[in-house]
């Protein structure tokens, strides 16, 4: 399998995983001509200098490398918010203060806030349903992270995740039937599809600028605020485990949590070792000669506009030098020539990068495989 830039050759394959993946999905909505837009700015992205982040979409596809499949999607936003506002709930606790400090009383808000405006959000992930095997949904988070490490001037200092709230089979948010009730009755992919393009300032609109009080909501809607979908519970933890962590904004149709973390304290950002290639031909695997047993990792090339990654362990670093051994087999999926830039990020174990940091929850072999966010 390998990860690639989309193309405009990959739309149907596109607007596909748009429908699969379903209402709360809000980054690929069912609307082939936004999607071709979309895949039309990602190309435009991925070829444009950059100095600093703008309004660039990256989008990736992953690949069957054998029948040309389209696996999923993941992609990286590198300033949010600057073509469509990026608008969040806040939590707050506010106290009630009175003469009698035995009657003051703390309770929580809701208050609508743009405060990501403008930071690198990661976005895009889904990993279809036939395609789901061991590393996949790794490569696909992971790979992002590897880009921003590649070319840090096209991204933001803070990274943000916005996560997938809680929705029944049906693909209705608990958080939104009560929401609905108090803003303006539309079902919640309506709801989701007037959100994500604005149409007529619906945010401003209808979502109320004074804050709401979660005393008023009743328990389901209560319950769910910045909780995750049940599909979107790995792709979380793996986050978590790579540093990013839930500051109290939500979404403002189905409460979800958006997650931030630094884009230099992330996990696979720093970890992510830069080289050259060299080339291992004959078919020897890299490492044979030293004895040891090469490790699964993503590596990619280091090129932009022809960007390609996979998970492989026929990679080796050469004894004594920085240079990655890679086989010609691979180095010819991959576009490498002998001492062509390479990257390599382990996929071993994400180390916790600060003492007494609490491990967040240990994900299960089935687990790492479920992803939409």
């Amino acid at each position: 399998m390998i990860i690639r830039p989309i193309t405009p050759r990959d739309l149907d394959a596109l607007m596909q995983i748009a429908i699969e993946s379903g209402p709360g999905f809000t980054s690929l909505m069912p609307d082939r001509d936004a999607l071709s837009r979309k895949i039309d700015c990602s190309v435009d992205s991925f070829t444009r200098t950059v100095t600093k982040p703008g309004d660039e979409h990256y989008l990736f596809v992953l690949e069957n490398g054998t029948t040309g499949e389209i696996m999923g999607t993941t992609g990286i936003e590198a300033s949010a918010g600057t073509s469509r506002p990026l608008v969040h709930f806040r939590r707050n606790a506010v106290i009630h203060h009175e003469e009698d400090p035995q009657k003051r009383r703390i309770e929580e808000s809701l208050t609508r806030c743009q405060h990501y405006t403008g930071c690198t959000e990661v976005c895009s992930l889904y990993l279809r349903p036939g395609f789901r095997q061991a590393n996949a949904g790794k490569l696909l988070s992971r790979v992002r992270f590897l880009f921003m490490a590649l070319y840090p001037e096209r991204f933001t200092d803070t990274v943000i995740a916005e996560m997938r709230g809680v929705a029944d089979h049906a693909g209705q948010s608990p958080f939104w039937e009560w929401l609905k009730h108090q803003v303006v009755d539309l079902d919640f992919m309506a709801a989701t599809q007037l959100a994500c393009c604005n149409h007529s300032g619906f945010i401003e609109k209808f979502i109320p600028a004074a804050p709401l009080y979660t005393r008023q909501m009743n328990d389901a809607a209560r319950a769910v605020i910045g909780q995750v979908h049940e599909d979107t519970r790995p792709a979380r933890h793996m986050l978590e485990r790579e540093g990013f962590r839930h500051r109290g904004f939500v979404d403002l149709l189905d409460g979800g949590p958006t997650l931030e973390c630094p884009r230099s304290d992330i996990a696979s950002v720093r970890s992510t070792f830069r080289s050259t290639a060299m080339l291992q031909m004959g078919g020897q695997s890299p490492g044979s000669d030293t004895g040891k047993t090469c490790k699964s990792a993503i590596v990619a090339n280091a090129s932009c506009k022809d960007f390609r990654a996979t998970v492989t362990d026929q990679v080796w670093q050469a004894p004594d030098t920085n240079k990655l051994v890679v086989t010609d087999q691979l180095a010819k999926q991959l576009g490498l020539g002998e001492g062509s830039p390479a990257c390599y990020l382990s996929l071993g174990q994400i180390r916790q990068q600060s003492e007494g940091r609490q491990q967040p929850h240990q994900q299960s072999a089935t687990e790492e495989i479920r992803y939409a966010y």
